[in-house]
């Protein structure tokens, strides 16, 4: 697209079949991304000590602490859980889970908000770990992620968390802004279109065998927009990505 601008004709909402992950799409390219006009959350973010707990039926979504440092490990060690992510293998030991966790503690959770995830019931166990929390955007948008203890896989804890984080993510300050983004990723503002306008998005991607994680996603108002491939961070090939956008603030498309 000429000199980066909008240009609504030729946006690609997708694949052609974006519920056949075997259509692979080609993948974010920075060098084609297009200037758009949205709005997304002020930053920097509060400190954690100003963050409020939110509580939803069975869990509390609360800001993560460097007490939280031994429960992070233990979800951390779990081969299950950490086979969807970026590297696919376990943290070597605590120090490295601590790497992970201090970017989210001690004055440095300035720039993501990510959350522990905590059951309301067993003394506030903590259960996993969720929420915006990486700044190297694929798409050019926020991004979210998270984890759940394998004991509590299939119970409805997912979907409950990110309706409680779509709350906390939709209730923070917010500002006008200009983003480069991927234009596949646009959904544009009924009206808007010509001034570049678009609508607020979160992105999440997951790894094609992650079923659970799609379902999750997909009962929570995120839409599949397209498939993509990239190398694995741990060495095993190329991943096929299916990769999901969420409008904020409309509880989704």
């Amino acid at each position: 697209m000429a000199d980066n601008t909008l240009d609504v004709a030729a946006i690609k909402n997708g694949t052609n079949n974006p519920d056949d992950s075997r259509v692979i799409d080609p993948k974010p390219d920075k060098s084609t991304f297009v200037r758009v006009k949205t709005t997304l959350p002020k930053r920097p973010f509060p400190l954690n000590a100003e963050r409020k707990a939110v509580y939803t039926e069975r869990l509390i979504i609360r800001p993560l602490s460097k007490t939280d440092l031994p429960a992070l490990h233990e979800l951390r060690t779990q081969p299950e859980v950490m086979v969807w992510t970026y590297l696919g293998v376990v943290d070597k030991d605590i120090g490295e889970t601590w790497q992970r966790l201090e970017k989210f503690v001690e004055g440095n959770e300035r720039e993501n908000y990510n959350c522990a995830i905590c059951l309301r019931e067993e003394g506030g166990k903590m259960i996993g770990i969720g929420g915006f929390h990486d700044a190297m955007w694929s798409f050019g948008w926020p991004e979210i992620g998270y984890m759940f203890r394998r004991e509590y896989w299939g119970r409805g804890f997912g979907k409950e968390f990110m309706k409680g984080w779509e709350g906390i993510w939709g209730g923070l300050e917010r500002g006008v802004v200009e983003l480069m983004v991927d234009p596949r990723s646009v959904v544009v503002v009924e009206g808007e279109g010509e001034r570049g306008v678009v609508e607020e998005v979160v992105i999440a991607v997951t790894a094609e065998g992650n079923k659970a994680s799609q379902r999750i996603l997909e009962g929570s108002g995120f839409e599949r927009f397209l498939t993509w491939e990239e190398e694995d961070g741990g060495g095993r090939g190329l991943v096929r990505l299916p990769t999901y956008r969420f409008v904020v603030g409309k509880g989704g498309r």
